[in-house]
This record gives structure tokens, C-alpha cells and sequence, in this order.
């Protein structure tokens, strides 16, 4: 017995102040380590020890491998109920998931890592959940995929408990919450075949700067967020021993500029070279386009959501989602772009022949359309396809419904599908990180956090991207879209794709994909198995076959 509990002090002590492969023991840890050692052995007597997974394998909550948080060398632990963050601390969960019939092991890590300034002093604290399958023999050759959302301002709540990760909360098929609220095994998570580490950014869930007199223009806009995030993921591969391993960027939303800035500045800062980088429902990344070329790249979306709402007339309502698209994207790029580019000049008759296609392809009346010159606002659109029947449609996932106090207006009262999401999502993260991960503090978890004013010049992000690819032979990009996804609509992902490289050359490592959902597309029971399935095929892809070199 008093072995093991040598054992057991001496891995502990490891854990508590070591990284890389080593220990690393100061004076002024040697208090924690007698309080450690007193834990332990009251609980080798109460018999207690490490908790037992039995309640895992029903699909319940991880067990924790450790009583208290183990911090990295000289940082104190703060107490469990206080509001001030730990910026550098994390507490490890050991679980089991079922993956495609195939019963996956891991840790969990749910913690923090500072982000330090250029004289090496903390200015933030950044949160993270890490999950690490343990019955993996090769480490260097399991690929890593780091991920974050968007807004900017909010967390990696969205794809942690919603896509990628072993636990997902509860919905039904179609996404819409249920209660009791609550997590269960997500056995489509690429867990079984990828590492994965979600991020918070600053003032995102429970991350936050040291102090208040640090100036939030360190922090919040465009260059500044992928400088100060390629600097935190490069402590944080250092700190995880995963340099030697394949590194895949998956980022949501606002998260798809950051992930595209990412991807050159890891390159030219870090001389961090990543294998693929997956975008799902992108942004504009930069990408330069006019305002008539933007509002009409937007029309196979109404398509797609008028199909979805049986707004279109019998022929079109008759066909499959995916067959009436192609004729709709056909339109808008040889007939309605070129006609819209002429202005107040183009032909009267040219352009009422324009209108009546239009309103057969988007549900909105010919008059409608000739009011507003053939151009829909977004806003509008979402108001005006029913409200004939009382209701709006979601910005996000226009296969919600709201209801507005009235139905006049050129615009939704609120945004049906987000207040859906927020409900479902909000007190599953809480329960999870606080209840399963064991990760203790009364800070809220903001899914939105304060971030504004964010500086949103200088974007080339897409040039970025592009020179990234085009730097390093092994980089692969994916954007995944859903049909129904009205901010960042499919076809515009589309365009950004076709504009990325305007040589062509890199077009052979350039992919996309559409999926029948809307901005979270992995909600959809049959879409979240699909698109994780297809980031394994990307991941497989993306990796060197054995002795290929990185070059053309």
C-alpha cells in the first residue's frame, strides 16, 4: 500500500508542475505538494481514490482523475467560488465514448493558459477543453485539430457540445432543444481518429485579460485576435508535446476569418505549418466583391429556403433541394449579375422578364421584386416569404419560425433560430464544464462576451489563406455550408472558393460542401453524422502518404 502511495505522490507531483516531458519543482510549491500528498492519502484510506467509470458506460459524465486542479510552475489555485480567473491552471477527466461502434478512451483537460505580452507577463487567460484519446501507441502521428467559433465573442461551446466533441447536449432531430437539459455521448465525434483542443478567445466563455487596465485593442479585431491566438496555440502545442503531430484548424462563422488568418500567420510567426484547414459556414474572409454581386449571390439561399418553407410554385416544389439549385446558381451568375451591372440603363422589358424569374425562384411576389430593383434585403426576405401566414423566418437557420407583433415591418422582430440555440446550448455548457469536467469558479460563462468596438480593417484574410496553401504543398482547405444558412450564406461560400486562387492552381486542394441545414449545421441528426464522417475523409486526405515530401 505504501507503495502505491509513493507511486501515486510521485505522479502527482509530476502532473502538478510539469510540461514537456519533465518536472519542474520550486520552493514555493513544495506547500502544495505536502497538501496534495495529504489528499491522497485520506483518500487511500477512505477508499475513495480514482472514481470508477461505470457510470460512463451508460453514457454518463466523465470521473475525474484528479481531486483539484494542477497548475503549471508558481501559480497558486484560486479558490472555487472566486470571480477572479486562474490564468493558468486545469483539471483532467478520464471517459470512454462510443464512435461508430468503437468504444474510444480519453482524457479531458479543461483549463487555462496565459497569453503573455513581449516582455514574457501574462496579459489574459485563456480557457480550453482538450480532449486526448489514451490508447494511442504513435502520438506523433495522430493528427490535432484545434478549433473556435466566432461572433466575434463567443465561444467553442457551439461545435464542442454540438459537433466535433465525445459529448453532445440533447435536441431532437431537427435541433430544436428538449428538456430536461443535459449531455449525451456523441458517437459521431472525430475523437476516434483526431486529438481536438476547443478555445476560448479573450472575454469568451470563461476567458478573460488580467486586468482591466490592459487596452482591449491588444485583444479585439481582426490581426489582432490571429497575433495574440497563433502566439497561445503555439504555447499550447509546446506544452502538449504535439509539434511532431499532423495540425488541422476547424473554425465557425467569424471563426473561419480567424482560422484563415491563422493559417499564414502560424506559418510566418510560429513556423507552425498546419495539413488542413476546415471552414464551416465562412465569412467573406476579406474577399472583395460589389454590392449588387453580394445581394445576388444571396438568391439560390432564398431558393433553398423558400423550397424548404413550399413557397415556390408545383414544378419547383416538386424537384429535390438539390436539383432545383444548380438552375438557380445558373441564373444568378449568367443572368441576373450581368443585367444588375447595367443599373438604372438596363431594359425596362428586360428587366420585368428578370423580376418574373426571380419571383419564381424565391417566392416573393413579381411585384415585390420590381420594388426593390431586383435587389432583396436579407431583412426583408426573412419577413416578407410568410408572412402571409404570421410568421418570419431565422437569419441563421432560416428553417425557423418566429413570430413578430405584427406583421408588418421590412424587418423580423427578433431572431427565432438564435433564441432556439441559446436555450439549448447555455445550460449545457454550464452543466458540463462545472458538473462533469470538474472545472470550479462562479465566473459567468459568456456565450456572448463583450467585444466591441472590433476593428474590422485591414481584412485579408482570404490572401492569407491563399499564400498559405500556396506556401505549403501540405495544406488543404474544406468549407462546409448549409443550405439554409441566411448570414453566411452558401453561395457566397461558393464565390469565396472561386476568388481564393484566381490561378487555378491550387483549385486540386480547395473542397466544399453543402449540407440541409442552416449556420450550425451539424444540428440536423442526419447532417451532424455526415459532416463528421467528412471531416474524417478530409483529415485521411490531407496526410502525407509515408516519405512524400512537401513540395510541387
Amino acid at each position: 500500500m505504501w507503495k502505491l502511495f509513493h507511486e501515486i505522490v510521485k505522479n502527482a507531483v509530476f502532473s502538478f508542475g510539469g510540461f514537456g516531458g519533465r518536472t519542474y519543482i520550486r520552493r514555493n510549491q513544495l506547500e502544495h505538494m505536502r497538501k496534495i500528498s495529504l489528499i491522497l492519502l485520506l483518500a487511500m484510506v477512505t477508499g475513495r481514490g480514482i472514481a470508477q467509470r461505470n457510470a460512463q458506460h451508460q453514457g454518463g459524465p466523465p470521473s475525474p482523475t484528479s481531486a483539484s486542479s494542477a497548475s503549471s510552475p508558481g501559480t497558486a489555485k484560486m479558490p472555487a467560488g472566486s470571480l477572479v480567473l486562474n490564468i493558468d491552471s486545469a483539471v483532467t477527466t478520464h471517459a470512454e465514448v462510443t464512435i461508430n461502434g468503437q468504444r474510444v478512451p480519453y482524457d479531458a483537460t479543461a483549463g487555462t493558459i496565459p497569453v503573455w505580452d513581449e516582455d514574457g507577463k501574462p496579459v489574459a487567460g485563456l480557457f480550453y477543453t482538450y480532449y486526448e484519446r489514451t490508447d494511442v501507441k504513435d502520438r506523433a502521428a495522430r493528427p490535432l485539430v484545434i478549433s473556435f467559433n466566432g461572433g466575434p465573442g463567443t465561444p467553442s461551446v457551439w461545435m464542442e457540445i454540438g459537433y466535433t466533441g465525445p459529448r453532445r447536449l440533447l435536441l431532437d432531430d431537427e435541433g430544436y432543444p428538449v428538456q430536461p437539459y443535459g449531455l449525451k455521448e456523441n458517437n459521431s465525434s472525430i475523437l476516434d481518429m483526431a486529438d481536438i483542443v476547443y478555445l476560448d478567445p479573450v472575454n469568451t466563455g470563461f476567458s478573460r485579460a488580467v486586468s482591466k487596465d490592459i487596452p482591449p485593442g491588444r485583444f479585439f479585431g481582426v490581426n489582432e485576435d490571429i497575433k495574440y491566438l497563433a502566439e497561445w496555440i503555439s504555447t499550447f502545442v509546446t506544452r502538449y508535446n504535439r509539434w511532431a503531430s499532423p495540425k488541422f484548424l476547424i473554425g465557425e462563422s467569424y471563426g473561419t476569418t480567424r482560422a484563415a488568418g491563422l493559417a499564414l500567420e502560424l506559418q510566418e510567426s510560429q513556423w507552425m505549418y498546419l495539413n488542413g484547414v476546415i471552414l464551416v459556414s465562412p465569412t467573406e474572409l476579406g474577399i472583395e466583391r460589389s454590392e449588387f454581386v453580394q445581394a445576388s449571390l444571396r438568391v439560390p439561399y432564398y431558393a433553398a429556403t423558400a423550397w424548404y418553407h413550399k413557397a415556390l410554385s408545383p414544378d419547383l416544389q416538386g424537384k429535390d433541394l438539390t436539383a432545383i439549385l444548380p438552375e438557380v446558381e445558373n441564373f444568378t451568375i449568367n443572368e441576373l449579375i450581368p443585367a444588375l451591372a447595367k443599373g438604372g440603363y438596363l431594359e425596362e422589358s428586360r428587366k420585368k422578364e428578370l423580376a418574373g424569374k426571380l419571383s419564381r425562384y424565391i417566392g416573393l411576389s413579381p411585384k415585390v421584386v420590381l420594388e426593390s430593383n431586383l435587389i432583396i434585403p436579407a431583412n426583408f426576405f426573412w419577413k416578407e416569404l410568410l408572412r402571409d401566414s404570421g410568421f418570419t423566418v431565422g437569419r441563421l437557420d432560416s428553417r425557423y419560425r418566429g413570430i413578430d407583433g405584427q406583421d408588418a415591418g421590412d424587418e423580423p422582430d427578433y431572431n427565432a433560430e438564435l433564441t432556439s440555440w441559446l436555450h439549448a446550448f447555455t445550460p449545457a455548457i454550464n452543466i458540463y464544464l462545472r458538473e462533469d469536467l470538474h472545472y470550479k469558479t462562479d465566473l459567468k460563462y459568456n456565450m456572448f462576451g463583450p467585444v466591441h468596438p472590433w476593428d474590422n480593417q485591414n481584412n485579408h484574410t482570404g490572401e492569407d489563406l491563399r499564400k498559405a496553401i500556396a506556401e505549403n504543398p501540405y495544406l488543404h482547405l474544406l468549407i462546409q455550408s448549409g443550405y439554409y444558412d441566411g448570414a453566411c450564406d452558401y453561395f457566397n461560400a461558393k464565390y469565396s472558393l472561386w476568388q481564393l486562387d484566381p490561378s487555378g492552381k491550387l483549385k486540386d486542394r480547395l473542397h466544399w460542401e453543402g449540407y440541409r441545414s442552416g449556420h450550425m449545421l451539424y444540428l440536423r441528426k442526419p447532417d451532424l453524422a455526415e459532416a463528421n464522417e467528412n471531416l474524417r475523409k478530409f483529415i485521411r486526405a490531407s496526410l502525407p502518404k509515408p516519405g512524400e515530401a512537401a513540395k510541387y
